[in-house]
């Protein structure tokens, strides 16, 4: 039967790997095809760069590098949501390799083009990026600074799993931090919008933060009913990462209860999968506790063999870890000087493009208030024509009143004219009447001469 399930799993990997392999020569040969549209070829290196950002940063970087080359021969702007998606392959490769300086670099290069293009979900996820950056060197004021960044973007788009990675990530800073009470507000919150997106192992991992937070307020029921719950879907899921926690964390909480045999037990339960999954710092764990819990209950030779595997394995960590600090303190340095140049460039080109939108409100203003003046010489202008029309139209009504005064004097004048003119007429007639003619006298008059001679 177990040879069966083997080569069944077996089989299945192949075919997994076979069509992986397949579906990479096909990628491949579309890239390397310069017959092809440049976006045809973007879109092959960029996932063939992302499929390799983990197991191989080194070659996802140089091909994330090939795809910005070709980006920025895209005229007007066109390849930059590609320039964008190198950036981000990059920053997540060089976060793989522990180079904290440039995947903050990578990020904050990416936010800026996301900035510029406008893309609300590229900008969420480099917050949430250059945030899991800052925690993993242990700032985790300043991540938490930039999960809650993301967090207002995710929720205006209506992006329910960015919204709920936002969620796990500000709940784990304030975990970290020993903010119990804030990380299980946040977890719950994860928690509610996993089930509602039905991701069964976002669900399975929520239980388990949920009830680490419990078992650090020493609320062991609850702890260790969400311990149990999340050990459950990871055995549906078979989900060995899941069931390996859960069992540690119950051996962990059953020693604390001084349930030696069920600590044991779950103990036991995690130092296997560690083991199977080559995951030495759950394997560490787990012989400390073993170590621990055989000491308690009097088994001395076991406690001590247990002990001697957890100082070992603990020495190797520990002398992994020192070099990684020491890195870590070397580039300390360079990541903050790195931020405070990519902020100075940025502040720069926010000054600039105030300056520039100073100057246009300065001309708008010129505009508006030449226009004002021109509206106000109008308006001057009218009321002068409006004032001068109201004179004008009083002085008609004047000269109208007075003309009509004049005809009626003119006809009370004519009508007088005419009755003196009458009375004149009258009178000579009266006078023709009684007084000779005057012709009448020299006829005669001239008659009487003649009778002298």
């Amino acid at each position: 039967m177990r040879k069966r399930i083997f080569l069944i799993i077996l089989v299945t990997n192949y075919v997994f790997c076979f069509t992986q392999n397949k579906k990479l020569d096909s990628l491949w040969t579309v890239y390397n095809n310069k017959s092809e549209a440049d976006t045809n070829r973007l879109k092959a290196i960029d996932a063939i760069a992302w499929s390799l950002r983990i197991n191989n940063s080194d070659t996802a970087i140089i091909l994330a590098e090939q795809e910005l080359s070709l980006a920025n021969v895209i005229p007007a702007g066109k390849g930059d949501k590609w320039v964008a998606s190198a950036l981000k392959t990059q920053g997540l490769a060089y976060k793989n390799k522990g180079n904290f300086p440039k995947a903050l670099e990578c990020q904050l290069n990416c936010l800026r083009v996301n900035e510029k293009l406008g893309n609300k979900k590229g900008i969420g996820n480099c917050y949430n990026s250059i945030g899991v950056i800052f925690k993993d060197e242990f700032n985790y004021v300043k991540a938490l600074d930039y999960y809650l960044k993301a967090l207002p973007i995710f929720e205006s788009i209506k992006d329910k799993k960015g919204t709920r990675n936002c969620y796990g990530n500000i709940g784990v800073a304030y975990d970290l931090q020993k903010k119990y009470d804030k990380a299980l507000e946040y977890y719950l919150k994860t928690l509610e919008l996993s089930e509602a997106i039905k991701d069964e192992v976002a669900i399975g991992s929520s239980y388990g933060n949920i009830g680490l937070v419990y078992f650090n307020q020493e609320n062991y029921l609850k702890a260790t009913e969400n311990y149990l719950k999340s050990l459950q879907i990871g055995r549906e899921t078979d989900d060995k990462k899941m069931k390996g926690n859960a069992f540690m964390n119950l051996g962990l909480l059953y020693n604390k209860l001084a349930n030696y045999k069920l600590a044991v037990q779950y103990s036991d339960s995690a130092l296997r999968l560690s083991k199977d999954i080559s995951n030495i710092e759950e394997e560490g764990k787990a012989y400390g506790n073993l170590a621990q819990v055989y000491a308690k209950m009097g088994r001395y030779k076991e406690a001590f063999e247990n002990n001697v595997k957890f100082k070992t394995l603990t020495d190797s960590i520990f002398n992994e870890d020192n070099s990684k600090q020491l890195g870590d303190l070397k580039t300390q340095f360079e990541v903050e000087k790195k931020e405070n140049e990519l902020k100075i460039k940025s502040e720069a080109e926010q000054e600039k493009l105030k300056a520039i939108a100073s100057e246009e409100k300065k001309r708008q203003q010129v505009i508006i208030a030449s226009v004002m003046g021109v509206l106000l010489v109008v308006l001057i202008f009218s009321l002068f024509l409006y004032k001068r029309f109201r004179i004008t139209q009083r002085q008609k009504t004047i000269i109208e009143k007075q003309k009509v005064m004049v005809d009626q004097a003119y006809n009370e004048l004519h009508e007088k004219n005419k009755e003196v003119m009458d009375s004149i007429h009258y009178a000579k007639r009266i006078q023709t009447a009684l007084i000779t003619p005057e012709k009448y006298i020299e006829n005669t008059f001239k008659k009487l001469m003649k009778k002298d001679v």
